[in-house]
């Protein structure tokens, strides 16, 4: 969509700018814009960073990457719930093209512009983009099922097949509808029926639909919908569609993080905490492939995980353990590296040193993807079975080599030390005493709490009371120093554990107060991960009514 300049007002305010760039840098939210252009805009992921800057990602030819690395300048473009947003015009710098991905920093934008939405736009679907809708009729079990023809912020148009004795009797009460598309994402809402139109020819009804209004979460989702549909439209024009980047909604097997999207999660923060568990799934994707680490990927997602630790440690914390539908691999990378991070985070660390530490965590055990299936599934190993298991370690150190940001003492600390022990009963190198690193010492204890709380083919998952018990009954393994920090500093009753209270009542814990102490939960019904239709949360006073805590129970799979 082509906009003029009078369609738009600089946004002035400090507090309202930084809900807009907020807005910007979501997953989906922007697309980019060559000044001297009059194509159609680029899907661009861009992330905030120190100095400040953005960093941007995008899929682009030849042609056009050469153009914006020598300077060319764009605009960045974006969606908010109040309307369209831009950015000033921008160049990027240090821009390279790896792989047909364009990445590159450009300066943070000093104002916005914005475009109060038009409601009335509609982005009409062209042949070839399937999205289904099911309409449920009320007072019936029928459920009328149909295609999507166009899609605004206030409402649809869908074509369906009559049923009979259903269609006639819809009515202006408002009625369910759920658009599912070629990815599986879903989204549901209600609408009233204004209009409709049968086509005797075609065998078909189509209705027109005004949407009930929503949430602002809801019209968020809604303009990012719109303007896939829009993007993808465009696409379907173009004589050459290879030279436009297919919208990941009309995906048929979807991508990692389009599905992560698609789901209702828990809290927002295990949504942004998704973005990184597909990125540790795309990289599991491309090491199978004989490829390497990305080195400048990791150091991006490194860099949000300690965003999201600085913002919210607590929260990120709870995150962690309602990731459910992630590989149990992939649960465990995440939950090392945001514990061992914020294990250090308050103890004076440098933050390039801080950032080495959660990016060597977030792949410290991704070598074990190398492995055969069958090799980790076995509930007893033998000599040789075992050899070939630690051999994940030098697997994952040998496609490292990219990631030359990251300290050698750092990556041989956390992810060649995971697995070494005091006595030099571990692996890889057998290494003891004071041949380990403090941070060796420090992420042995974490990574150990992590999986000795998770299930394996030959054992349950234990409670973090006998997995403090088993640390400290094994000092000739684990420093005993390190051990009573992590029990001081994640306490007895853990942000993320399911309690079961006095009255019967479980509970998640989401927060602690100053003694470690549980002052905000999230009543559970059954002891499964916490989702999307988790229960009442209480806090502080509230709790007193549930009676001492009883035991900590261990949640059992979904």
């Amino acid at each position: 969509m082509a906009h003029a300049d009078h369609d738009f007002s600089p946004v002035v305010n400090p507090t309202h700018l930084q809900s807009l760039l907020d807005a910007l840098c979501r997953p989906g939210a922007a697309s980019l814009l060559p000044e001297s252009s009059d194509g159609q805009p680029l899907p661009v992921v861009v992330e905030p960073q120190p100095g400040p800057s953005l960093l941007l990602e995008l899929a682009a030819g030849h042609e056009l990457a050469a153009e914006l690395i020598n300077g060319m300048p764009f605009r960045l473009l974006g969606q908010h719930q109040q309307g369209l947003l831009r950015t000033p015009p921008l160049t990027l710098r240090d821009g390279q093209e790896r792989e047909g991905r364009l990445q590159g920093r450009c300066d943070y934008p000093a104002g916005l512009e914005l475009m109060q939405r038009r409601d009335n736009f509609r982005a009409r679907l062209r042949l070839g983009m399937t999205v289904e809708v099911s309409l449920q009729a009320l007072g019936s079990d029928a459920t009328l099922q149909g295609r999507l023809r166009d899609l605004s912020l206030t409402g649809c148009r869908v074509e369906c097949r009559p049923i009979a004795g259903v269609t006639d009797s819809l009515d202006d009460n408002p009625l369910p509808l759920t658009l599912r598309f070629p990815d599986g994402q879903q989204f549901a809402v209600e609408g009233v029926i204004r209009n409709r139109r049968v086509d005797d020819e075609r065998r078909l009804v189509a209705f027109g639909i005004a949407f009930i209004p929503g949430t602002p979460e809801r019209e968020q989702r809604l303009w990012y919908l719109v303007r896939e549909i829009e993007r993808e439209a465009a696409r379907c024009a173009q004589a050459e569609q290879g030279a436009r980047m297919a919208s990941p909604l009309f995906q048929a097997d979807g991508g990692a993080l389009g599905r992560r999207h698609g789901r209702e999660q828990a809290t927002p923060m295990v949504r942004r905490l998704s973005c990184l568990a597909a990125y540790l799934e795309l990289q599991q994707l491309a090491l199978r492939q004989e490829g390497c680490i990305d080195s400048p990927s990791l150091s991006r997602h490194a860099e949000l995980l300690l965003t999201l630790l600085d913002e919210d440690r607590e929260a990120l914390l709870f995150a962690t353990v309602c990731l459910e539908q992630e590989s149990p691999l992939i649960r465990h990378c995440l939950s090392v590296a945001v514990r061992l991070v914020d294990m250090v985070g308050g103890r004076g660390f440098p933050g390039e040193l801080r950032k080495a530490l959660a990016a060597s965590a977030l792949v410290h055990d991704l070598g074990k993807s190398l492995l055969p299936p069958e090799l980790l599934a076995a509930p007893r190993l033998n000599d040789d079975q075992y050899q070939d298991v630690k051999s994940h370690v030098a697997l994952l150190q040998a496609r490292l080599s990219a990631c030359e940001w990251l300290p050698p003492a750092v990556l041989s600390a956390v992810v060649g030390g995971a697995n070494e022990r005091l006595d030099g009963s571990g692996y890889p190198a057998g290494m003891a005493g004071d041949m380990l690193h403090e941070l060796t010492r420090l992420t042995a204890v974490v990574d150990t709490v992590d999986a000795m709380g998770r299930p394996r083919p030959d054992r349950p998952a234990h409670d973090i009371n006998a997995i403090y018990r088993h640390l400290l009954g094994h000092p000739q393994q684990y420093d005993e120093r390190w051990v009573r920090r992590y029990m001081r500093h994640f306490g007895r009753w853990p942000v993320g554990s399911l309690v079961r209270y006095g009255g019967g009542e479980l509970a998640w814990v989401q927060r602690l107060d100053g003694n470690k102490r549980p002052n905000q939960v999230q009543l559970a019904s059954a002891p499964v991960s916490p989702g999307a239709d988790a229960g009442r949360v209480l806090r502080q006073g509230e709790l007193a009514r549930l009676g001492p805590i009883m035991e900590i129970v261990m949640p059992v799979a979904g």
